[in-house]
């Protein structure tokens, strides 16, 4: 028996993966070139001079060829050493996550953590590091986005920095939708990737790594070398001379090249601005629709990502079926301890645009009323969506975008 294929939504508005810039789908079909041809060498150089020019930092980044996992899990085997204390900074389940990579470096890991709907606070991270002060690393998750929530990274990472103690942050759904960088931060490692916000397909990690970091990594006796875990082995592949440590992804530099065109063009303060209006206009909808925001409070609420909590007695999952088959509409869900309990909307690339607020807003309502939610008022929380889109006094699009 032949089985029929599913047909593809109307429109994906998840947190990842994300639809992709039509810039970046056409770069996609350039040809793919012999890793050592002399045009390709030096196209890579200038990609990561690309890279180098939207971290705004000093240093050249590293390109890992995997997506962000690879980065954050090369992060913690080559910055962590035998005998680290490692203070990993907890809001969600990503951060939770990193701490179980950390655990298997480290002489110990302890954990500040705090509910799921909320953020870190610097003046906690401080206490933590007064009543630790053997702590090496510090490692935090930005944009936790099972639960999208935004923790205050430059502020942690001054506490941080003032402590002397190596910094990890992992922003990969962040970087490219909000104002972070990785020298504001004080980021030793900083791992994020290009698909996300810079509305790429998955597969590679964009890191930067600060001198302090490198001095780190030398130091570990167990960092990983010759290994897809390594960082090191990256460090000088951006030069045009050097070559590679194994085959780099060539479409996904093609793709990133393209990406890193649209968001420069554009502008980044202009990138940061749509996706912030998005995620407002979404989430004044979202609750002027009778529904509930999962943050505790809507200033920690992420500019890239709107989570709504489900209310009690639904089914999420069948609540995000639905929406999906009645209006082509493809949200995300929670993830380990979140899942279940709230539907994800993103704001990322192509999908950080207000139009999709009104359409994220209309089809979250219809389906929470569909599935026999009480108090739901799809038009309400329409209009209020298009009162902020409104009150900003001008469309927000980025280059290509189509107006109708």
């Amino acid at each position: 028996m032949t089985r029929k294929p599913i047909a593809p939504p109307v429109m994906t508005l998840t947190t990842g993966p994300v639809d992709a810039y039509p810039e970046v789908l056409r770069a996609l079909s350039r040809p793919v070139l012999y890793d050592y041809d002399p045009a390709f060498l030096d196209f890579y150089e200038s990609v990561n001079a690309k890279v180098q020019r939207a971290f705004h930092t000093d240093t050249p980044p590293v390109i890992l060829q995997g997506e962000p996992v690879l980065g954050l899990e090369a992060a913690a085997a080559s910055v962590i050493a035998r005998g680290d204390v490692v203070l990993n900074l907890v809001s969600g389940v990503y951060g939770k996550g990193f701490g179980y990579w950390a655990a298997r470096y480290a002489g110990e890991v302890i954990e500040l953590e705090v509910p799921y709907n909320e953020a870190l606070t610097a003046g906690a991270v401080a206490e933590a590091l007064a009543a630790r002060p053997d702590v090496a690393v510090v490692s935090l998750c930005h944009h936790d986005t099972p639960s999208g929530t935004l923790n205050p990274v430059d502020e942690i990472g001054a506490v941080v920095r003032a402590g002397g103690k190596i910094f990890i942050v992992d922003s990969v759904s962040a970087f490219g939708g909000v104002k972070v960088l990785p020298e504001d931060c004080g980021a030793d490692i900083f791992i994020t990737g290009p698909n996300k916000c810079l509305g790429c397909p998955p597969g590679l990690s964009l890191l930067h790594v600060s001198d302090r970091g490198w001095a780190k990594i030398a130091a570990n006796p167990d960092a990983p070398k010759d290994s897809i875990l390594s960082i090191a082995d990256w460090r000088q592949a951006h030069l045009a001379g050097q070559g590679f440590p194994f085959t780099p992804s060539v479409s996904e530099i093609n793709a990133l090249d393209a990406a890193l065109d649209v968001y420069l063009a554009e502008g980044e303060e202009a990138v940061w601005a749509r996706h912030a209006l998005t995620a407002k206009a979404c989430r004044a909808g979202i609750v002027a629709a009778g529904m509930r925001l999962w943050p505790a409070r809507e200033e920690i609420a992420s500019p890239t990502c709107t989570a709504v909590a489900t209310p009690e007695g639904v089914d999420e999952a069948a609540l995000r079926a639905l929406i999906r088959a009645r209006y082509g509409v493809m949200l995300s869900s929670g993830r380990g301890e979140t899942l279940g309990r709230l539907t994800r909307i993103g704001h990322m690339g192509p999908t950080a645009k207000p139009t999709y607020a009104l359409v994220a807003v209309a089809a979250m309502a219809g389906g929470m009323r569909a599935m026999g939610v009480k108090g739901i008022d799809p038009g309400a929380g329409v209009a209020a969506a298009l009162s902020v889109i409104d009150a900003a006094g001008e469309t927000v699009l980025s280059p290509g975008a189509i107006v109708v």
